[in-house]
């Protein structure tokens, strides 16, 4: 699903370089729930960004579902990441005047489905993340978890290939971050591939396998007894 091979990337500072990623070799599999791991500066914002093809990196390879992920211009990386990925916030990115469901059917309006079918659809992913009720409210008149949840259901509303999820649980309470894991787990089962990049060792024990960077390098990477959120729900 995910294969990534000697990736490296720099960033220019004024007349220095900061190489952030030194070098990764990482693979992941469909139906993977994978948390990546590490401290600030260890390059982890950076190789999701890489995976969610809104930077590019200096050289190595990327290849998702079989296809080479290199070069693209923005509009091809666009209807890629249009037909591939599916992004988790930490801090939602909802639209304030636009209702939840508006907020689901967005990605379905920039890959031209039809109106009446995307309204449809978004309401279905709605009612998976049980805020069905909530359809026709504001992001303003949600909870945090609530907000979590539309985000969720928008993300997966294309049914991409891959959910990449950034601190997804950042922004909220524990009990509503154990609710949000819930709901992510309930979707893993489904099949679905997810990446989940964390600082808390509780959610990341929430996945199945842990991916540990340091400095820019992988110095750790193993697959972990998976706890349940629900019985913390």
């Amino acid at each position: 699903m995910i294969e990534i091979k000697d990736l490296h990337k720099s960033y220019k500072m004024g007349s220095n370089s900061l190489h952030v990623l030194k070098g990764i070799n990482f693979k992941v599999e469909e139906g993977e729930l994978v948390a990546i791991m590490g401290s600030s500066g260890s390059g982890k914002s950076t190789l999701l960004n890489i995976l969610g093809m809104l930077d590019g990196a200096d050289s190595g390879e990327y290849t998702l579902d079989g296809v080479p992920i290199k070069n693209l211009s923005e509009t091809k990386a666009a209807q890629y990441r249009n037909k591939f990925l599916g992004f988790i916030f930490q801090s939602f990115n909802l639209i304030n005047y636009k209702s939840a469901l508006e907020n689901v059917a967005l990605p379905l309006y920039y890959q031209k489905v039809p109106r009446k079918e995307r309204q449809e659809k978004a309401m279905k992913y709605l009612e998976r993340v049980g805020l069905k009720p909530w359809a026709d409210h504001l992001p303003s008149e949600l909870s945090g978890g609530q907000k979590q949840r539309v985000a969720i259901a928008r993300a997966m509303a294309a049914e991409p290939k891959v959910l990449l999820a950034d601190e997804p649980t950042g922004a909220l309470d524990s009990t509503t971050s154990y609710e949000v894991m819930d709901l992510i787990q309930k979707i893993n089962d489904d099949g679905n591939t997810i990446l989940v990049v964390t600082h808390e060792e509780d959610i990341a024990h929430m996945c199945k396998r842990i991916v540990h960077l340091k400095d820019g390098i992988i110095v750790e990477d193993k697959k972990i007894e998976q706890v349940r959120a629900e019985q913390y729900v």
